[in-house]
Parts: C-alpha cells; structure tokens; sequence
C-alpha cells in the first residue's frame, strides 16, 4: 500500500496548527515521509515527453588533404563538396491534445525528415511550424494526430530555489529516462545557447545529450521548463543543467497556435546595460539593482511611457531585472499587444511608468535590392536598416537608413561579406542609400575595396575579379 494517503492525513492534522513558512516547505520527519515516491508524478507527466529523430542533409567539404594534420589548416576550404547524411537524436514535449510539441531548434532546426515516438511507442511525422534560433525553440505539428496526453503550465515567475524538479527526456538514445534534482538558480543570463545569450532556469537534475528539448516537471507534474544546454568538461552531466522558462514557451507556442512561423518579440527599442557596483557608486545609489538605460530609439515604447537615457529599470510587471537579457525575457514572455508596468529609477527618485510591447516598426522605407548581372556583386541583396528589419536579422541596434546586406551568396559571399554587414564606403565612395551601393557596384573596376561594420567592428574586404 502506497503511503501517500495517510501522509496526506497526517499533513491535514498538523497544517492548521503550523505558521505559513512551514506549511509551504516541511523536512521529512518520518520513514513514511521519505519513503514518498515520485511515481505518481512521472506516470501523469511522462506520456507527453516525446523521443525525436531528425534528419537532414548537408554538404560536406572534401579535401585530399584530409588525413595531413599540416596541410589540411592550410587547405581546408579546397576540395569539392558532397552530401553527408545528419542524424539528430533529441526530446519533446506535447503541449496539446492536437498535436502541437515544442523542442530545442538546434534539435530540429533545418530538418528535413522528422519522426516523433510517443511513451506508447506510438510514431508521427511532424514538421516545424514555428522556429526561433534566438531562443532555441521550435515548435512541431504531428500529421494525424488527436486526443494525446498534454502537460499542464506552471508560471516559471513562480520557481523559487530549491524546488524539486524532475528532468524527462531520452539522454544518450537510451530510452525515456528520468532524473530529479532541485532548481539550483534562477535568472542565468550569461550562458549562450542558440543564436544568443538568453535567460534559463538552472537545475542539477541530470541532463546529457538527448535531453534537449525534454521537459522539467514541478512535483505536480507542471512544465517548469524545456531542457537545452548543460555545463560540462566530460560531455556528460556535471550537475549544471539549464531550462528555458516555461512562460516563454507558452508565449513561442501560442504564437505558433495563430498561425505565425516566427516569433515575434516586443519591441524595446532600447540599449541597456548591467548595474554593477562601480556604476551605482558613481549613480549614488545605495545597491545595485536593475539596468541602466544607455539609449533609446525615438520610437522607443520605454521613451514614450517617459523613461530616458540614464534611467534605471527596476522591475517589470513587478519582477526584478538585473540584465538586459532578463529584461528582454520579461518583455518577450509576455507578448506584442500587451502592458506593463515597469518602475524605474529616474534621478534617484522611483517612478512607475506603462510601457506598451509593440511589434517592431517598419519604417523607414527598406527600399530592398537584389543587384543584378552588370554588378560586381551579383545577388547581393541589401536594403535599408529600420527596427523591423534588425529584428528579422536578429541585429544589435543599427541606426536607422543605413544600408545592410540581407543575404550573400555566390561571388558576394566569396569576397567575404555576411547578412548584416553594414556598408560604408564602397571603394572609397561613402554608401548612404541602397541606390549608392547599386551605382558604386556596377562602375567598372577589377579591385574591389569594400568598408562595412560587423558586430560593431570596421572592417576592410579587397578583391578582384
């Protein structure tokens, strides 16, 4: 006989006569009490956390130099290219009865066959409906499928440290395995995954290769988050395991619901930075709390609600920010359309202000090009910098009608250029518009000096053709 009943009898006898604290957090006090098993948990929550198998094909160099540790540094770009075959092995989690399960994109992402194996065995074809690198999520649809077993929301705002959580997912293709741990941190924003630097859940559940896309489970069953990353010297699990918060996961998969195929964030329109301790010194603030507003766009939402360069932004929707990337999270977790109330720091006065999470907008005009035959660059397209464009390329802050390169291939891309370099100067002409750049490259010339920046650095291309 299972001891929950009357550990659950027992707990009623005792809680009225216990102050809150205790209530909500008790040591085992007895052999029925450790003696409690997780069973329940895993038999309601495990049915909906999925194996994946995806495939996709890629072109692999071919170089005779292979098997020269010398010569191959030196030629590693010579040779031809051949498919190769690339298996991936992840997990998921089913967030409707409909079909829809989310993953890790660095599962899934660019996958061109991909099947999904069910607890039951039971096996689907599933296709990406929504993919976002940034976050490192993607969400699936399963063809023909109805009536499965979906795991139920838990407001990752709520975690606190110390929480038991169970690690579900498919480590090393073994097979659904679980692991229990407690949430070791919360708000780690230092640690990149995907295309950037996010904000996780940490948890010392055992997570290995495999679990991406697995869920973490609170002791009612509740998606606490989605498994992606661990820090590891062996390759195998250290103890250091991060989640992404379910709150953003239910904002990437109600998006994916509405028929979008990208997630689109608020906009803020703003350059922040980390308080540290110099830095509120010299602000002449007693801690260092927040993020201290650096710039803001003149269509910046935060600068409309009143806040202004200099301002330190405390909390939003009453939860502390501490880095630019939990402020971004924050925004982010609840979604275009949408309120909030941020208080903030303005000549060490507190005020609260209410910031309306806005799509980026589209203005300026891109006036996009594609060069053509007469160019030196042909298919080079460029267009003209605006925040919408910055978000769909997923940019730092560019100013407003520079001239970027949205794609590179052929010639372009052999002279070095890179979606989301900033053209300057063209040999020795200055690029203000896409015009300029169309006109400089189709003057007749065999050498070929191009200006740009990239991620915030000058940079100098020569060629010739």
């Amino acid at each position: 006989m299972r001891p929950i009943p009357f550990l659950a009898a027992a707990l009623a006898a005792l809680l009225p006569a216990l102050p809150l604290a205790a209530q909500t957090a008790m040591v085992p006090a007895s052999r029925a009490e450790i003696s409690l098993s997780f069973a329940p948990v895993v038999q309601a929550a495990a049915p909906a956390v999925v194996n994946i198998y995806a495939r996709r094909v890629v072109e692999q160099r071919v170089s005779p130099f292979a098997d020269d540790p010398f010569f191959d540094q030196l030629f590693r770009e010579f040779g031809r290219t051949v498919p190769r075959v690339q298996n991936a092995l992840g997990s998921g989690v089913i967030v409707s009865g409909d079909g829809l399960v989310v993953s890790n994109y660095h599962v899934v992402g660019r996958a061109e066959e991909i099947t999904v194996v069910l607890n039951d065995r039971r096996e689907y074809s599933a296709q990406v409906v929504l993919a976002d690198p940034s976050s490192d999520l993607a969400v699936l649809r399963l063809k023909d499928a109805e009536g499965l077993p979906a795991l139920p929301w838990r407001d990752s705002d709520e975690v606190e440290v110390g929480e038991l959580v169970l690690a579900i997912g498919n480590p090393f293709g073994v097979g659904q395995t679980v692991s229990m741990g407690i949430v070791s941190a919360l708000a780690r924003s230092a640690v990149a995954v995907g295309d950037g630097r996010g904000y996780f859940l940490q948890t010392d559940a055992a997570i290995n290769p495999g679990n991406s896309g697995g869920a973490l489970v609170d002791h009612a069953g509740r998606l606490v988050g989605i498994n992606t990353a661990i820090l590891t010297q062996s390759g195998g699990s250290a103890g250091v395991g991060f989640a992404i918060p379910a709150n953003l996961v239910r904002a990437v998969v109600a998006q994916a619901e509405a028929g979008q195929a990208r997630f689109q964030r608020p906009w803020a329109g703003v350059n922040a930075q980390a308080m540290d301790a110099g830095l509120a010194e010299g602000m002449g603030l007693a801690r260092p709390d927040g993020v201290v507003l650096v710039e803001l766009h003149p269509a910046s939402p935060f600068g409309k609600a009143g806040l202004a360069p200099g301002d330190v932004v405390l909390t939003i929707a009453g939860a502390p920010v501490n880095t630019p990337q939990e402020m971004f999270y924050r925004l982010s977790s609840r979604g275009v359309g949408a309120e909030v109330e941020v208080s903030y720091l303005h000549d060490r006065a507190q005020h609260t202000a209410r910031v309306a999470l806005i799509p980026p907008p589209d203005t300026p005009d891109r006036d996009p090009r594609i060069l053509g035959r007469d160019s030196a660059l042909p298919g080079l397209a460029i267009a003209r910098m605006n925040p919408a464009l910055g978000a769909e390329l997923e940019l730092p802050a560019i100013p407003d009608g520079t001239v970027v390169v949205t794609a590179a291939e052929g010639r372009a891309a052999q002279a070095g250029l890179q979606a989301g370099d900033v053209l300057v100067a063209i040999n020795g002409a200055e690029i203000a518009t896409t015009r300029d750049a169309e006109r400089a490259l189709a003057e007749r010339s065999r050498n070929w000096t191009l200006d740009l920046i990239r991620e915030g650095a000058r940079l100098r291309l020569r060629f010739r053709l």
